[in-house]
């Protein structure tokens, strides 16, 4: 998948947050969210979405050293991968300030992943339903950590569709767990899936809303 940031996705509406260079002086709160998931499923491009500035990103150029190592299975067009994180913010309301962080997808990172998890309020899990077991240990590290999440469906030309019962059953989710569903490049769609996972914590009392 492309990647996309605030610069290539489609410019914001009425509806949409601006893209204010510095952090409004009314903010006073500001929560730590990750977006998480295994390699190639779309974190970089969710955060590129999402955010109001140009995102922080960390991405190399794939080589022949990773060869064997990172399966490129159905990503014969992906050229880069994430070795530290990415970084993006989002105003969600005149007071209050979300910084999303991205994590790496292979396990050989998995320490930053610790780091980056350290105060997160909750996690956004993407899943490709093209590869859905490689999303089992991201989310029990989520479980064993006991961090909030919801489980995001990164939507490709060619995502299998599946009941939700079963797709929940098959990722062996609780039944508090969302299950939510966009595609990462759509400006559009991820706001409004960091929406439906903002009012999930709402509901929990996990974040507590001012207007």
């Amino acid at each position: 998948m492309a990647s996309a940031n605030s610069a290539e996705a489609p410019g914001a509406t009425a509806d949409l947050p601006a893209e204010p260079r510095y952090l409004p002086s009314s903010v006073q709160g500001a929560v730590k969210i990750l977006v998480t998931g295994p390699f190639g499923v779309g974190k970089t491009t969710l955060v590129g979405s999402l955010s109001e500035i140009t995102p922080l990103r960390t991405e190399e150029t794939m080589t022949a050293a990773s060869s064997g190592i990172d399966d490129l299975t159905g990503r014969g067009d992906k050229t880069t991968t994430t070795v530290a994180l990415d970084f993006g913010r989002i105003t969600l309301n005149p007071r209050l300030a979300l910084y999303l962080f991205g994590t790496p997808g292979q396990q050989r990172f998995w320490p930053l992943w610790d780091d980056l998890s350290r105060g997160a309020l909750g996690a956004i899990a993407m899943v490709d339903l093209r590869r859905p077991d490689e999303s089992f240990d991201v989310l029990g590290r989520l479980e064993e950590q006991r961090i909030p999440f919801a489980v995001a469906v990164n939507t490709f030309s060619d995502t299998p569709s599946y009941p939700e019962e079963e797709l929940r059953s098959a990722l062996d989710l609780l039944p508090e767990v969302p299950i939510l569903h966009c595609d990462a490049r759509d400006r559009r769609q991820s706001y409004d899936l960091l929406i439906d996972f903002v009012d999930h914590l709402h509901r929990s009392s996990i974040l507590e809303l001012q207007g």
